[in-house]
Formats: C-alpha cells, structure tokens, sequence
C-alpha cells in the first residue's frame, strides 16, 4: 500500500498539526463537485441519498479548517468552501441542499456550521454578502422545528443555535435551554452520559455528547456560567475514566459502532484544552491527543490518492455503520480542535508527557467495563475492557460484536461477522456462540441482568432462544482471564468458546513470519510476530480444540487472523463451562506464560478456579454447579 506523507510527519509541535490538516485536506480538492458545494469521493452508499452524502462530506470537513481559521492561518479550501455555502444555501442553485425533514441526516452536519458561525464570524461576513449569510442562516434555522433522534443529536441544534448568537444572528434562548434539559436525561453519574435514554455508554460520550458540552462551556460561559461549570467538571470526572480506555502506543479501544470516525477517539481531549478543563497537565493531555494520531497515521486507513477511506486499522466495509458514506469518515477532524488556540497557548509549549500511572488498577465506569491497562516492561502496551453487557439492544449493524463481547482489546481489537453460517463466516472471537446443530449460531445480543459484582467479578444472565439462558461470570485479569457458563437449556445445543482473534497478517498484506499454533484436545494455541492468544479449557465434559480461520476482513486490527476455539456439544438441562483465555503481546519462542495456566477443581459440589496451576493461593471464583 502506498505510504502517504503524513506518516513522516513527527506531530510535535503547533505547525506539523497545521500541516497535517493540510496532508489530510490537500487530496479533496479533486473530489469537490462543479458548484464546491458536495464532496463526492467514492462510490459506495449509506442510508441517505448521495446527494446528502456529498452535502456531509463537505461539511465534515469544516470540524478542521474552522479551527485552523480561527487560529489566524489560512487554506486552499477556503474559497472553494465559500463556493459552496453560497451553492448549497441558494434554492436556485442545482446543488441546493433542500428541504430539512424529520430526523434528517443533514441536521447532523449542521452543527459544522454552527461552529464555524460561532468561531470565525468575521471572515464568514468579509467573505459572504449580507444575503448570502442570511440565506445560510435561514437554511440552518430548519433544524429548529424537526424532529432529531432522542440521542446525542440533540446537540445539533445547540451547536447551530450558539453559533447564531456568537455571530449575532437571531438566537433561540428558549429552544436551547429546553433541548439542553432534554439531554439532561443521558446524564448517568460520574461523569458519563448514555447515548439516549437506555442507550450504550460509547465513544459517543466523549467525541459528541461531551464534545459539545464543552464547545457551549467555553463559548457561552459568560451566558450561562453555571451550566458552563457543570459541564467542565463533569468532563473533568470523565477524563479520569476514559483516560484508561487508551495504550501507552497510542491507540484506543475499539468498542462500539462509529469506529470509522477513527482518530476522532481523541476528540475529548481536544475539547477539553479548548474549553480549559485541565483534569491533567497539559502536557499530559497533549500526549493522549498526539500519539493517538501517530498510531491513527501509521495505520493503512488511506486510499492511494490519500483521501481516508471507510473501516478501521484498513479499508473495510463488512464493520462499516449503514450511515457510512464516504466522506463519513471525516468526522474526525474533531480532533483538530486546538487549532482554534492561539500560538502562544501553553498547551503548544508544553512538554509531551507519557500516560500517568493508573489510579487503580481496576477501572470501574458505566458502560459497564472493568478496564486493565498493562504496560510491563518488554510488553506490548494492552488495555482490555471486560465487558457485562447490556440491557437493551439496537438495530445498528453488528450490534452484537460492538456491545456484548466478553472483552475488547486495543492490542487484539474485536471481529463481526462476515456472513450467518458457521463459525468462519461468524468470527465468534471473546463470544461463547450457540447453534441447535443447524450451523447457525446465536451469541448475545442484550442481557436479562448485567452488573460488576461487589468481588469485582462481571456477571451476565442473556436468554439467546425463549427455553435456553445462560449465565455467566467473568474473572477479569491479564494476560489470562476466566470465563464460567450455567447452562440452562430445552434443546441439544453446539457450543463454541472463542478467544482472542489473533492477526495472522498485516494490512497491505506484509507478512512477519509463519504462525506458531498448538492444538490438543482442552486447549488451542497461537502465536505471530510476537503476539499469543489462546484459549483452555477448564471445566466441562467432552468437546474439542481448535483453531478457526474466519473469513478475511472480519477483524478490525488485522484482515486475517485465526481464533482459538472449544467446541461443545451441550443436552438438555443444566451444564456448566469454564474456559481460561490468554492474550499477550510482546512474546517471544516457545508458549511462554501460557503454560502457567489457571486451574479448576469441582469439591463437594462447587467449582473452584485458582489462578496457579497447582491450585495453590486464594481462589479466583467459587460458584455451586447449579441454577
């Protein structure tokens, strides 16, 4: 795959950010149509019409060139963008970007504007005739009386409804102050918000619902001082969680849908040094930002010509949200935010500082994940979030493998399915999945309980058919981590116990050896370039090991990679599985700790999981085999 410039570019200082909005920005200005007021850059679909599909990824890109234009620098764009608000805001132009309708995907990209109103409101009148500002406001002004989702996209109208009294057009007081105490209800404690009432606590929280939180706190802090406050120090108790979703390498954990908004993960912390949140010393919070954009820009995330395309660590569709179009990714130029700050802002001479030291090991936040960051020396830096799971479910693609994992990982990244039969076309890895010998297998989707237990343990009760429930138990911990199943079910039933999907190549296709594998009958094993995942099994009769090769593409770190599996068959009744999995980077020869595997003994009844192979220290989970 072609290299692209960016790759080069050190990010360490205020000018190379300028430069790489430029490396970022430079390959679109091919791609704009006749009248600049579309960006047209590929031929793939989403939900809406390609026309709005244009209409976004123009506006998409204003979340970079805003604040770079705010920060007194100027851009190649500019003119064209001009262009095209005057196209897209003249209903007789043929590029009008229409009628605003009910939950319409063009009030998502009115916040964009919003900003721009809000931020640079004198070059947006040096450069537009009074009719041509007011035709823009009167198009965003539609946003006022539809109907948006009940989720984060209530900001949308706050964002525009801020830039309208930053550029001193007429300003709804009443409608802001109403819709910002409708999102009051996402608010959950701790600093977390949910995505809706009932919704996922995702990436959601920090790169919108925060984000925008902490636009309105620093541009209407002399408006509405006590609201401002709240969301700085709700933000700042957030900081102190999220910061563990992040490697000491850089990159973040994937978990979620939107993932193709990619770098936008360090989105927050941008907001955060433009609203003046200091949860962290500067230095500290430019590191998270800096190094998440190295890891982004090292990745095979580009298309030749250098434009981003849609996926995650490479091109790929099979991950990809149906709201996906190809100027979606854009979104996260977000992160691009303390461009706005001026040259001699303390955050530009400040010391990049490494990731500080966990304030506890075990990170508890609520959505719901027990969060390990581990960074031993000779290591390859891992976080893992376990995961209990959720009470609801969603309709977005692959919702399964986006929320009900076991556990996510920055270093094994997760996979969705690439099709409905069998396990290769199901990539079930950190999923226990359940077929009624039809090869067509049911995973959990949403959880009849999920909690963290008082002994730190995570707890799921999930009924994947009417008559069958299971619950289960995981042990959190790394590099091993237990998995225990009751089985309570009305039909014969195949199981298969996925591990970690372990990448077997590299985007681009560079290989770094052969795999290392060993197979027996309780265990599966696998190693390349110095990466092992494996999975044993503890406790439960019969069944095999294997190593299933899921179909390409379905992972979204590597597009081949392998995943240690045991294979069940399960009666009617009551069965109990117990599995230990084993995921670490930074191995070298032979099997390593793997062959310092936790350990199971049944005694009077009761199934007992000891960290050490001998059985000997206190035990990691006692559980009576029954339900």
């Amino acid at each position: 795959m072609k290299s692209q410039p960016i790759v080069n570019n050190p990010l360490v200082t205020r000018e190379d950010l300028i430069l790489a909005f430029r490396q970022l920005s430079a390959p679109l200005l091919p791609y704009y149509s006749p009248g600049s007021a579309r960006l047209e850059l590929g031929g793939t679909a989403a939900s809406y019409p390609r026309e709005v599909a244009g209409y976004e990824g123009f506006s998409r890109v204003l979340w970079g060139l805003v604040p770079l234009l705010a920060g007194g620098e100027t851009s190649e764009l500019l003119e064209t963008v001009l262009e095209g608000i005057r196209s897209g805001t003249d209903p007789g132009h043929e590029e009008y970007w229409g009628t605003v309708h009910d939950y319409d995907q063009k009030s998502v990209e009115m916040a964009a504007f919003g900003l721009a109103l809000a931020l640079v409101p004198e070059l947006l009148r040096e450069k537009l005739s009074g009719e041509e500002l007011e035709r823009l406001a009167a198009w965003l002004r539609q946003i006022n009386g539809r109907k948006l989702w009940d989720c984060n996209w209530l900001f949308f109208r706050v964002i525009v409804q801020i830039g309208f009294k930053k550029a001193g057009l007429p300003y709804d007081a009443e409608l802001t102050g109403q819709t910002l105490d409708e999102i009051e209800r996402f608010y959950l404690g701790d600093g977390w918000y949910a995505d809706g009432v009932g919704g996922h606590s995702d990436y959601y929280v920090p790169f919108a619902i925060h984000y925008y939180g902490l636009l309105y706190a620093k541009l209407m802090e002399a408006e509405d001082p006590e609201r401002s406050r709240l969301y700085k120090e709700r933000a700042a108790l957030f900081a102190r969680r999220f910061l563990h979703w992040f490697a000491e390498d850089g990159s973040a954990l994937p978990y979620g849908r939107s993932l193709a908004y990619r770098f936008s993960q360090s989105a927050f912390w941008s907001a955060l040094v433009f609203a003046g949140v200091e949860p962290y010393p500067l230095g500290v919070t430019k590191g998270l930002i800096l190094r998440n954009l190295r890891w982004w820009f090292a990745q095979g995330i580009f298309a030749p010509d250098g434009t981003l395309t849609i996926g995650y660590a490479y091109p790929n569709l099979i991950m990809a949200e149906n709201y996906n179009a190809p100027g979606s990714p854009y979104w996260a130029l977000k992160t691009f935010l303390p461009l706005a700050l001026p040259a001699d802002h303390p955050f530009w001479t400040a010391e990049e500082l490494p990731m500080p030291e966990p304030e506890e090991s075990l990170a508890v936040q609520h959505a719901p994940h027990l969060v390990f960051r581990r960074a031993d020396s000779g290591k390859v830096p891992h976080v893992l979030a376990f995961n209990s799971g959720h009470g609801s479910s969603n309709e977005h693609t692959h919702t399964s493998a986006k929320y009900e994992k076991f556990a996510y990982s920055t270093l094994f990244g997760f996979s969705v399915p690439r099709a409905e039969w069998g396990l290769a076309q199901g990539a079930f890895d950190s999923m226990l999945a359940l077929s009624e010998g039809d090869n067509l297998y049911r995973v959990k989707r949403r959880c009849e309980e999920a909690r963290i237990t008082d002994d730190g343990l995570i707890y799921a009760r999930w009924k994947p058919w009417a008559d069958v429930e299971v619950h289960t138990w995981l042990v959190p911990g790394t590099p091993w981590h237990i998995r225990v199943h009751g089985i309570r079910t009305a039909r014969t039933l195949d199981a298969a116990e996925g591990g970690f999907a372990l990448g077997i190549e590299r985007s681009g296709g560079v290989s770094a050896g052969p795999v290392e594998t060993a197979v027996r009958e309780d265990a599966a094993y696998a190693a390349w370039a110095g990466t092992a995942s494996g999975i044993l099994r503890l406790y439960g009769s019969g069944g095999t090991a294997e190593l299933i090769q899921p179909n390409a593409n379905t992972n979204l770190l590597h597009p081949r990679t392998v995943i240690p599996t045991i294979r069940t068959r399960i009666e009617p009744g009551v069965t109990w599985l117990a599995s230990a999995v084993y995921g670490e980077g930074g191995v070298s020869g032979g099997a390593g700790s793997w062959e310092a595997a936790p350990m199971a003994l049944v005694t009077g009844g009761e199934l007992v999981i000891y960290a050490e192979a001998d059985g000997s220290g206190e035990p990691l989970l006692r559980r009576r085999l029954e339900l």
